[in-house]
């Protein structure tokens, strides 16, 4: 099977901003774990059987529900406990499950700045694929240089999802879910650390995707 690389992220706070709600809140975080890449079209294809076009390519046009399942999929594949509970579009987050899961969203933006606190953790053109680049689709992971936790392509290529309602007030089973990073058609202004964008849970993107999480041993 594909390899699902980690990093091990130190716990940490983190002042997470809403812009839109004009909401403030400080998290603390535990030390926890993440993908050094996007969840590929390779490990897609392991996971659940489909062909892979382009292997090294992070895995879009994924709802927020199939990242759940793909998360479970991949706890399943190496025998650790389901970290969600799935009941048609009703999900549940086992936080004390060793399984794959998505980051929060505080997890997401913590992991995406490394220590750094301006809205991109290098330059755009070295870290990031952005519509500055004119490229129409996803691009190998990888490619750009990794923040100083090394993970690549936190910025730009694909946003991802993270578990987090847009709206915390909104009916989990209907209400948009996070997704952060900026892809590769999105200007500047939002492939930055602290944007923050949603959609609904069944919607699909092609420039959206994930990265794998898991609560730290």
């Amino acid at each position: 099977m594909t390899d699902i690389e980690l990093a091990s992220i130190p716990g940490g706070t983190l002042q997470l901003v809403d812009a839109r709600r004009n909401l403030r809140r400080t998290e603390q975080l535990e030390p926890f774990d993440i993908g050094v890449y996007p969840v590929t079209e390779a490990l897609v294809a392991e996971l659940i059987g489909v062909t892979a076009e382009h292997p090294r390519r992070p895995a879009v046009e994924l709802s927020w529900l199939r990242a759940v399942r793909l998360c479970n999929a991949a706890s399943e594949w190496e025998g650790l406990d389901l970290a969600y509970g799935v009941d048609g579009e009703d999900v549940v987050w086992h936080r004390d499950s060793e399984g794959y899961r998505l980051p929060s969203e505080a997890e997401w933006e913590f992991a995406c700045r490394a220590g750094s606190t301006g809205p991109v953790y290098g330059p755009l053109p070295e870290v990031a694929w952005s519509a500055a680049d004119g490229v129409r689709s996803p691009q190998d992971v990888g490619a750009r240089h990794p923040n100083l936790y090394g993970l690549f392509d936190m910025l730009g290529n694909v946003s991802e999802w993270c578990f987090d309602l847009l709206d915390p007030d909104d009916d989990p089973s209907r209400g948009a879910r996070v997704f952060r990073g900026g892809g590769f058609a999105d200007d500047a202004w939002n492939v930055r650390a602290d944007v923050r964008r949603g959609a609904g849970p069944r919607s699909t993107h092609d420039d959206v995707g994930l990265r794998l999480a898991r609560s730290a041993e």
